[in-house]
């Protein structure tokens, strides 16, 4: 019997990268809260996990694994949003932060 998983690459990674990073976390926190219209005390910063960040992406991207993403054009095509969509929501943070 073979073995047909599909190897990751560097999108993979990238999106591996993304589910490590707490500051990505708390963006899933934020955007959340915001689609469902909670307050911070119905559901706090810290909420998402890395595991929920991962499940998160492979939803958006409609594949079962992170693998995929490297070997489907729509799926990297959204990983790129996602990571869009992310830097922006910290750069928002980081003006924020200093006004």
């Amino acid at each position: 019997m073979s073995d047909t998983r599909l190897p990751g690459g560097l999108q993979a990674r990238r999106a591996a990268m993304l589910c490590q990073n707490e500051r990505f976390c708390l963006y899933l926190d934020a955007k959340r809260r915001a689609a469902y219209d909670l307050t911070y005390d119905e559901l706090p910063d810290g909420t998402h996990t890395e595991t929920d960040a991962a499940d998160a992406i492979r939803k958006a991207c409609g594949v079962s694994s992170r693998a995929e993403i490297d070997h489907n054009d729509r799926a990297r095509a959204m990983l790129d949003r996602i990571a869009a969509d992310y830097q922006r929501w910290e750069r928002q943070q980081l003006q924020w932060r200093s006004a």
